[in-house]
């Protein structure tokens, strides 16, 4: 049984600036460990070996773009009063947009059924419990003006998950090259 998602890798600088941001000074966050971050395009969950081979057939027939990515904004969710997650955002961009489209039909193309939450492009940075709001507040405020990037998106990838004690296990399954933009 695989628990599996499909993401964007961030190059190397631009992990390292955003685990600089990630949690600082914020009592009861649980960083996410820098190689692990990434930009969800697709929480896909369980599957067995026939499903995981349909979701990588299908992923294969995704004719995305290559684009680049600046990310900026930190923020949380959910809104309000008692944050749960600390993320990291990124400009608007249609090519990222259209690359998830893409994703989710052939996902559901596989036979899994669809996404029911909107894409909220972003990086989960750190997992808050307890986390004092002004303190998370006043970390936004501090990095309001954070930005990271451009960088090339030139791949996606199907990833497996595994959850431990210590936190989850990320294993890169497949790689999906995106065509070079123009």
């Amino acid at each position: 049984m695989y628990r599996l998602f499909v993401a964007i890798d961030l190059p190397e600088p631009v992990k390292e600036a955003v685990a600089g941001i990630a949690g600082r000074g914020l009592t009861g966050a649980r960083l996410v460990p820098r190689e692990q971050l990434h930009l969800t395009l697709r929480f896909i969950g369980d599957a067995d070996d026939v499903m995981f081979h349909a979701i990588k057939k299908a992923l294969s027939g995704v004719r995305g773009v290559s684009f680049p990515l600046t990310l900026k904004n930190v923020g949380h969710f959910p809104p309000g009063r008692h944050p749960r997650v600390l993320w990291v955002g990124m400009e608007e961009n249609e090519p990222l947009r259209e690359l998830q489209r893409e994703v989710e039909q052939a996902i559901i193309g596989a036979g899994i059924s669809p996404e029911e939450r909107a894409f909220s492009p972003h990086i989960t940075i750190a997992r808050l419990k307890e986390t004092p709001p002004a303190k998370v507040a006043a970390l936004e405020e501090k990095e309001r003006l954070f930005s990271a990037g451009p960088f090339p998106v030139d791949e996606f990838y199907l990833y497996s998950s595994m959850l431990s004690r210590d936190g989850a296990i990320h294993k890169r399954e497949t790689t999906f090259r995106l065509t070079p933009s123009a």
